[in-house]
């Protein structure tokens, strides 16, 4: 049966512009649905907050923050937030839509992945998280079910309701936001987070595309809990025989019980997976994977929940039932009537609890009935003149009226109020309104030219942060400097937009050719050109003689800054191998058996060998030893 059709909001048209048309999915926290903008006739997702929740200024605040965070990433990897507002008890947010699945439907329906399937997924996610990091916020509810895969093939991630910055307080004590099975160690035992939570969980998500089940179960969400605090992330290998040992290093270090131990941000991951795939051979990429026991399990540990912190702890359970009194005990008439025994009374104080709890909710619906308390109205997004206007529909008073700049609120409206909206509230009593100033606008300063450092501090003392930073050669540009901004100096940004870097790393030298030479020689030649020098510990057989220089890295012709270091390996010398003897054969049977072996070959047919197809002589005796890739001469009679 369509459950779409019983959804109240369907066929809606929220806030006189978004026609909603279907129901796309429902999570925890708000529902999402395909819209039509009617305005700009373009197709949008929107997610709309549960109105349960609506009259809880906590969650509406994480709702309008969510639109903010997002609003100030522009990555390809990003989906898009176009607009928030509200229409009476809903609260929306308008985003890009995806036409495509989740990776929680991949994995329903395929089980594992292949190795490059799973890091083809994973790379734009942690791209996406990298930018995210890199502006200062942390996602904090990474799972599958947020990783959209589109119709084209493009990897995007989604919902960052539970987003907040990294320097805000993320300390709390009573409960913990996010999906049970991909909750960071220090999330559940602490409630704090930073980027490392991310990282965590996408190393979750590695483990469950790579074997197609999570790490840890259990019955029950503290169970799962518990074994994240107390249980290592077993090696993918474990469940799947087969896959490389790079990939399970990879999970093994993203998801670290120990946050110290782990990535310091997405884009760290991102450099530790791209690495681990270039060690891996095709076959070792395109492996099938068992399918999984459990794909296609759908339970609510994949939701996004609020999770009692008690949940860790584990608690005492009953161990029996209170004795019964002595009944063969006597009474004299000098005595106090007997007491009843244990049970009894207690059966007595609940129902004296139970009295009291009815007159009590009769006595508070009386007063809330009786016209001395009412709700406060929604007012976010509100015009201040509508909002004033709702208020004295409802009774109360316009109280102090504060405005500053905000990101995603129009200017004249309504950002906040004090009480929230859905709050109890006197009759007549003031309420104070938050209004925006609209979205506060700096222009990039230019800090072409300067230390790293100074144009760091430069951006923040002008209310920009730092991004990410890229290193580039520069003839012109001392190393170390920065080169130019992204955006370029003089554009406008929204305060607190993160301006990515590009630094200098001085002029490039050309990488001298060293290789046969002897090593000290080789380091005299390199150091004066500007660059260090390693001595690799391995030794390799190469073309040159034993001790010489047999490869260098970077390789000569390449492009290195100054001080960047050459890594040297040696030589064992030649390979030595046996010489097939080819004396007898035919001159293609020769050809191959020799260059098979490891050898080039020459021919030597002189006048009467013009026409002849038999070997008479080669050049080294056949079963000798010769080093590999030398050159054998075969005569031709």
């Amino acid at each position: 049966m369509d459950t779409t059709l019983q959804d109240p909001l369907v066929g809606q048209v929220l806030d006189g512009r978004y026609r909603v048309d279907a129901r796309i999915a429902a999570g925890g926290m708000a529902t999402v649905y395909r819209a039509l903008d009617t305005r700009l006739d373009r197709v949008l997702a929107l997610k709309v907050m549960h109105p349960a929740l609506a009259v809880d200024g906590s969650f509406v605040e994480r709702f309008i923050r969510e639109a903010k965070s997002v609003a100030r990433l522009d990555h390809p990897n990003v989906v898009q937030v176009f607009d928030q507002g509200t229409d009476g008890s809903y609260v929306y947010l308008a985003m890009e839509y995806v036409a495509g699945c989740t990776l929680r439907d991949v994995l329903r329906e395929r089980g594992a992945l292949q190795p490059r399937a799973a890091l083809d997924i994973l790379e734009p996610v942690l791209a996406a998280l990298g930018a995210a990091h890199r502006a200062g916020f942390v996602h904090r509810d990474m799972k599958p079910e947020n990783v959209l895969i589109g119709d084209d093939g493009r990897v995007k991630v989604a919902d960052f309701g539970l987003v907040r910055s990294v320097d805000a307080v993320t300390s709390t004590t009573g409960s913990v936001l996010g999906t049970v099975s991909y909750l960071a160690p220090e999330q559940v035992e602490h409630g704090t987070t930073d980027a490392r939570v991310d990282v965590y969980a996408c190393g979750v998500v590695l483990y469950e595309m790579l074997t197609g089940g999570k790490p840890h179960a259990g019955e029950s969400p503290a169970q799962i809990l518990y074994r994240h605090v107390h249980e290592d992330v077993p090696p993918p290998s474990a469940l799947v025989p087969g896959l490389p040992y790079e990939l399970d290093e990879l999970v093994a270090s993203a998801t670290a019980r120990d946050p110290e131990l782990r990535p310091y941000d997405a884009v760290t991951l991102l450099g530790q997976a791209r690495a681990a795939r270039a060690a891996l051979t095709g076959e070792q990429l395109d492996a099938l994977p068992p399918r999984a026991l459990d794909a296609g399990h759908d339970n609510a540990e994949d939701r996004t929940s609020v999770i009692p912190r008690s949940l860790t702890v584990p608690r005492p359970l009953p161990v029996g039932e209170d004795r019964p009194g002595d009944a063969a005990g006597h009474t004299s008439r000098l005595q106090a009537p007997p007491v009843p025994p244990r049970r009894s009374r207690r059966l007595l104080l609940t129902v004296l609890a139970a009295v009291l709890v009815v007159f009590g909710v009769g006595a508070g619906v009386w007063y809330i009935n009786s016209g001395q308390f009412t709700k406060v109205p929604p007012l976010v997004t509100r015009t201040e003149a509508q909002a004033r206007e709702r208020l004295e529909s409802a009774g109360l008073d316009v109280g102090q009226v504060k405005r500053k700049y905000d990101d995603t609120v129009d200017r004249g409206a309504v950002i906040g109020s004090d009480p929230a909206p859905g709050a109890r509230i006197r009759e007549n009593a003031s309420v104070s309104l938050v209004v925006s100033l609209g979205p506060e606008t700096v222009n990039v300063p230019d800090v072409s030219g300067k230390p790293l450092a100074e144009a760091r501090a430069g951006l923040k003392a002008d209310g920009l942060e730092p991004g990410m930073v890229t290193r580039q050669f520069s003839e012109d540009v001392d190393k170390g400097a920065v080169i130019r901004t992204t955006p370029s100096a003089g554009t406008k940004r929204h305060a607190g937009s993160a301006i990515a870097l590009v630094v200098s790393k001085g002029s490039p030298i050309e990488v001298p050719d060293v290789t046969g030479d002897d090593p000290d020689s080789a380091r005299e030649e390199l150091t004066d050109a500007g660059l260090k020098v390693e001595v690799a510990t391995g030794r390799v057989n190469s073309e040159y003689d034993k001790g010489k220089v047999a490869r260098q890295t970077p390789a000569d012709g390449s492009r290195a800054a100054e001080g960047d270091t050459v890594t040297l390996t040696l030589s064992k010398g030649p390979e030595l191998v046996p010489v097939p003897d080819v004396v007898g054969d035919s001159v293609d049977d020769a050809h191959d058996a020799l260059e098979k072996a490891g050898f080039t070959v020459d021919e030597d047919r002189g006048l009467l060998g013009l026409f002849g197809d038999t070997v008479k002589k080669q050049s080294v005796e056949g079963g000798k030893n010769a080093p590999k890739g030398s050159t054998v001469t075969i005569t031709i009679r």
